[in-house]
């Protein structure tokens, strides 16, 4: 049985500005460093040792993992994959934005739809659906063949990449997907049997 530590990115400058970001690279705020170290030591503490590291090519899921890594006593050279799969999903105009500004803008209502609906992309952006498009073939073809070779994996990523991961491993609806809120840097852990199947799932 290997385990699975899914993890989202500290706060970043413009999650503390609430602005929508997407693949804008935008650096940790100091309390991001913290959560990011924070969740090291939760890892540890939990006797999870791991193997192998995936995360963004996005500059605040590189800075959380490794940040997570040195805090948790993980040794440096810990073999890390980046790849834009796990990328946050592209917001397209809506980037940079405030949300409360595009709200008075577009109004809440549209707002809504581009930021909670499965399927229905801000413009120029993806949808929920856009992103699990990407982000599911990554893990099944790449991330989970290590799984079922009994590593332990950590993925440093982010809220909408980790949302399409959790989606599958928990058999979540569309209409469940788009309210479920993946926290800042709160260590998610899984249990994944030989057959690629979760068996638990705990927050450290």
């Amino acid at each position: 049985m290997a385990k699975l530590v899914l993890v989202r990115h500290g706060q970043s400058q413009w999650n503390l500005e609430n602005r929508f970001t997407g693949w804008i690279d935008i650096p940790l705020t100091d309390a991001g460093r913290e959560e990011a170290a924070d969740a090291g030591r939760k890892i540890n503490a939990a006797g999870i040792s791991l193997d192998m590291a995936f995360t963004s090519v996005l500059i605040r899921a590189i800075d959380t993992l490794t940040l997570c890594l040195e805090a948790g006593g993980f040794p440096a050279d810990l073999p890390t994959l980046k790849d834009q799969a796990l990328n946050e999903r592209h917001y397209g105009d809506l980037q940079g934005l405030d949300k409360a500004e595009t709200a008075k803008q577009f109004g809440d209502a549209q707002v809504k739809i581009w930021r909670r609906s499965y399927d229905v992309p801000p413009p120029n952006g993806e949808s929920l659906k856009d992103t699990a498009a990407r982000t599911l073939p990554y893990f099944y073809g790449t991330i989970l063949p290590e799984l079922k070779a009994g590593k332990d994996i950590i993925i440093s990523a982010h809220g909408n990449s980790l949302r399409a991961i959790v989606m599958k491993l928990d058999n979540l609806s569309e209409q469940e997907i788009v309210e479920l809120n993946i926290p800042n840097g709160v260590p998610i852990v899984y249990d994944i049997d030989a057959d690629g199947s979760p068996s638990n799932k705990t927050e450290l």
